[in-house]
């Protein structure tokens, strides 16, 4: 999906500021909302829906409110539309939640190596099997579709219509695009490389190169 979310290979928002503290939230709340998140989001709702909500948010919003700011957002929206709880319920909440917050007691927070241990720990595999075999061969040289969707996907626009080498076959996954619509339709994921150059023009370092992973519905043979 279009929309101001896909900030990959896009200039003008200045350097990346990689020098934050160690601490893995800025305020309390975010912390108690990472764990709402681990603990209570709806077993339906799949991470390419979820993305897919986030994706709505007005651009505005989206690049002016906090990272876990916009979790509760998409948490709550998704909660209405699941049916989990109405719009005047969920107002309620957050209503009583925001007159206590002060008088709170402290949530325990994780530090970076518990976060980590966590979430080795908690991987999982979303490979299928699947009875048709891959379109595509490590060495293949491909293209990336060069159009645009209504509605989420993982191709990033950077990449789009750019030719590349598959670098490996991953099994097959369930295709983002069709997830997001609440559709589990498997397909072939592939290690895609493309040079620098190819994705940023003559400029780019040519030593360089860029791994994505891609879904075979965004891949066509050269």
């Amino acid at each position: 999906m279009d929309t101001i979310h896909d900030l990959g290979g896009k200039q003008g928002f200045g350097p990346i500021d990689v020098n934050e503290p160690e601490a893995p939230w800025h305020h309390d709340w975010e912390g108690r909302m990472w764990a709402l998140a681990q603990s209570s989001r709806n077993s339906t709702v799949t991470i390419d829906w979820w993305r897919h909500v986030v994706e709505q948010l007005p651009p505005q919003a989206y690049m002016t409110i906090p990272y876990f700011e916009k979790w509760c957002m998409t948490d709550l929206a998704l909660g209405v539309d699941c049916g989990t709880f109405t719009m005047e319920e969920a107002l309620n909440i957050v209503g009583k939640n925001a007159l206590r917050a002060d008088g709170a007691s402290r949530a325990e927070v994780l530090n970076k190596e518990q976060i980590l241990e966590k979430n080795r720990t908690s991987v999982k595999t979303f490979e299928e099997e699947v009875d048709f075999a891959p379109a595509f061969a490590v060495g293949d040289p491909v293209k990336t579709l060069s159009h645009s969707v209504p509605t989420h996907t993982r191709l990033p626009a950077y990449a789009r219509g750019r030719s590349g080498k598959i670098l490996a076959q991953r099994g097959a996954h369930p295709l983002p695009d069709k997830s997001a619509q609440g559709q589990e339709v498997p397909e072939h994921l592939y290690t895609v490389v493309f040079t620098a150059q190819e994705l940023w023009g003559a400029d780019a370092d040519p030593r360089d190169s860029v791994t994505l992973d891609l879904w075979e519905n965004y891949l066509e043979h050269l």
